[in-house]
């Protein structure tokens, strides 16, 4: 994704918002990123990205999100239709 594309699509909250939060408040939990900009209040699909950009930062890495934005929004579509998320995400997720 590009820094300016949508990880909230709920509250339209970019990535770029998401790392300069993390940059400047570099907080302890994820869940802190949703409290401070809202993302992650509505729907629910980003919450699995906010803490993946979490633990990227806290690894010292440039948090970013693999892929375009035409498929995270894809992905997201499923999502609100039957609550499915891509097999490669809950791979992820359960490890």
């Amino acid at each position: 994704m590009k820094p300016t594309d949508d990880v909230c699509l709920c509250f339209h909250v970019p990535l770029v918002k998401i790392r300069g939060y993390l940059a400047r408040e570099d907080p302890k939990v994820a869940s802190l990123i949703s409290e401070c900009l809202g993302a992650g209040t509505g729907c629910g699909w980003c919450v699995p990205y906010l803490k993946d950009l979490h633990a990227q930062h806290k690894a010292g890495q440039t948090p970013t999100i693999e892929g375009s934005a035409q498929d995270y929004s894809a992905g997201r579509l499923r999502f609100r239709k039957d609550g499915s998320r891509d097999q490669q995400r809950d791979q992820q997720e359960e490890s």
